[in-house]
């Protein structure tokens, strides 16, 4: 048994695969931060017209614009998502390198 407040021993034989870098991985964290500030802006604003029940003249236009919001981000989103993993696909057989027949 290992000593209290003693880490375990990890194995670290198993080699990880590099990670090549995407161009969508930062526009796809942004748009996903953006989605989420979005519904959180759109709930307390809901929640505002709910319990306040404001009065301004505007409020009428300015609570639904966090909804509309979210629903186009949304679909960025799930764009930029899409064209991710498919940027992390494997090649088509007819496409595969040399090495990778000879791997197996």
């Amino acid at each position: 048994m290992s000593e209290p407040g003693r880490a375990l021993p990890f194995c670290r034989s198993r080699t990880r695969r590099p990670t090549t870098p995407n161009r969508f991985t930062g526009p796809v964290r942004w748009a996903g931060r953006l989605l989420c500030w979005n519904l959180a802006v759109g709930m307390a604003v809901a929640a505002a017209d709910l319990l306040l029940a404001p009065s301004a003249g505007r409020w009428s236009v300015l609570w639904p614009l966090p909804w509309y919001l979210t629903c186009v981000s949304l679909l960025v989103w799930a764009v930029l998502r899409a064209c991710e993993k498919a940027a992390h696909r494997p090649p088509d057989e007819e496409e595969l390198p040399g090495a990778w027949d000879t791997a197996a």
